[in-house]
């Protein structure tokens, strides 16, 4: 599993270490790492150029540092100073072995073509204690570099906030993050992992509190996904009961039950009026009468007095609740974090402003943990936000973020099979922030493997979960 940080936790840690005079040592440890990742991605290093940009503080000062290390190896190596200060050591130090200096006021052509042939640019401007983004020449000059090939961002890229992924002003994508003592969470949320690319982490040997964010690997859906036991029958493997379609939507019902009976679920009870495979039972009308351990409601259901009112029901059950698409309208004012809501980002501007919170869909691409963490106070719920990056929010605190999905699967229906994914580990007994990170990294990489690099449809996903686990549970 995956930890993230708050940059404020990670500070603090250090603290204790820089108090201890040991502020030199792990600066000597973040530059060799960065150095190290450079050297790791150029061809070779005699002949391949890097361009520093630097800025006022120590994370500048370790671009520094890592740029001696390269020019020691044989590396040209030139630094932009961005600011009107910098790390005065870091800079004797690249200076002392042919280091190469521009200031950006005075040689903004000269820094911008150098940067532009360099096979590797770091981005060292700003670091974790810096607030607000990018201004003036820099952010000129970083908006003129964007697309370069070969950036490497210390400790994460500059104008990214490190604990909520949002940007302020340009960002210069980066091929490759170097981070130090532990992953900060903004490198795990959107929209900042975009511009993270690949993570690699330089321990520092930190004391770390509690993670402020998780990601679940291989290894943890291995352990957690449940399976049937020698003596499990379909009763206790679970039971889900299916609210979903109507006459006008009955392929989000299908969708959604295909997600169910993918994901390894023991029955589906269905209650609604689209065709459904042979697998299915007929739910009982009254949503009391069902016998079943959770409930999928809302796909297909809007506009359907009927399935809207067997929605509510399911959702003031008491029962686990995967909570989507028509029936996000139907919430009574609190609920518990057993209720799991799945919107996109303007299902989410919706259910926030008729709660009195005015949000466009634009805000919550923008700041999406904020807005996900705003829905949970308002509603008791925990909330999946769908995206290129799903984050869950629980009530407890939990935050996780998956993002294994390719984009092909931005199709219609495709959270529908993810909703009856849900669904089907809640009816199993998995907690529900838990369920709700695992069911959003299978669906991507059943998404992926449904692929294979090309369009799909969203009834190719459920087809795709059950290779996808025999793999991962083999």
């Amino acid at each position: 599993m995956l930890a993230a940080y708050s940059g404020t936790a990670v500070r603090a840690a250090e603290k204790s270490l820089l108090d201890a005079g040991l502020g030199g040592h792990l600066m000597a440890l973040a530059a060799y790492g960065l150095a190290n990742a450079v050297l790791h991605r150029l061809d070779q290093a005699y002949g391949s150029r890097a361009v520093i940009l630097v800025g006022s503080g120590n994370n500048g000062g370790d671009a520094l540092y890592a740029g001696e290390v390269l020019a020691r190896r044989g590396v040209a190596v030139s630094a932009v100073l961005m600011a009107e200060r910098w790390h005065e050591p870091g800079l004797a130090a690249l200076q002392s072995v042919g280091g190469r200096v521009f200031r950006l006021v005075e040689d903004r052509v000269e820094a911008l073509a150098a940067a532009w042939s360099a096979d590797v640019v770091i981005d060292g401007i700003l670091g974790t204690g810096a607030r607000g983004g990018l201004r003036g020449l820099a952010a000129e000059l970083v908006a003129q570099l964007r697309g370069h090939p070969g950036v490497v961002a210390c400790d994460l890229p500059s104008g990214l906030h490190p604990d909520t992924g949002e940007t302020d002003g340009p960002v210069l994508d980066a091929v490759e993050t170097v981070t130090f003592g532990a992953i900060k969470a903004g490198l795990l949320l959107p929209p900042g992992e975009a511009a993270a690319g690949e993570i690699s982490l330089i321990d520092l040997d930190l004391d770390l509190p509690r993670p402020d964010l998780q990601r679940l690997d291989q290894l943890d859906l291995a352990e957690f996904w449940p399976r049937p036991g020698a003596t499990d029958h379909k009763y206790s493997r679970g039971v889900l009961g299916v609210v979903a379609g109507s006459a006008q939507y009955p392929g989000a019902a299908q969708l959604a039950v295909g997600g169910a009976l993918a994901a390894g679920v023991g029955m589906v009870r269905y209650l609604g009026p689209a065709p459904m495979p042979p697998e299915v039972v007929a739910g009982a009308s009254a949503i009391a009468a069902n016998r079943v351990q959770a409930w999928l409601v809302g796909p297909g259901v809007a506009d359907d007095p009927v399935q809207e009112q067997r929605s509510y029901a399911a959702i003031t059950s008491g029962l686990p609740v995967v909570v989507d698409a028509g029936a996000l309208a139907l919430l009574p004012e609190a609920v518990g974090a057993d209720t799991v809501l799945t919107p996109h980002a303007g299902e989410l501007a919706a259910l926030l402003s008729r709660r009195g919170q005015r949000t466009e869909r634009s805000d919550v691409e923008r700041e999406p943990l904020r807005y996900t963490g705003l829905a949970v106070e308002l509603t008791g719920a925990t909330v999946l936000l769908k995206g290129a990056t799903t984050v869950v929010v629980s009530p407890s605190g939990a935050v996780y973020s998956q993002a294994e999905a390719t984009p092909w699967l931005a199709t219609a229906g495709s959270g529908d099979t993810l909703a009856g994914m849900l669904a089907a580990l809640l009816a199993s007994g998995v907690q529900s922030a838990l369920a709700a990170a695992m069911a959003a990294s299978v669906h991507g990489q059943a998404g992926v493997l449904a692929s294979g690099g090309g369009p799909i449809a969203a009834s190719d996903i459920a087809g795709a979960v059950p290779r996808v686990l025999s793999e991962l549970l083999s």
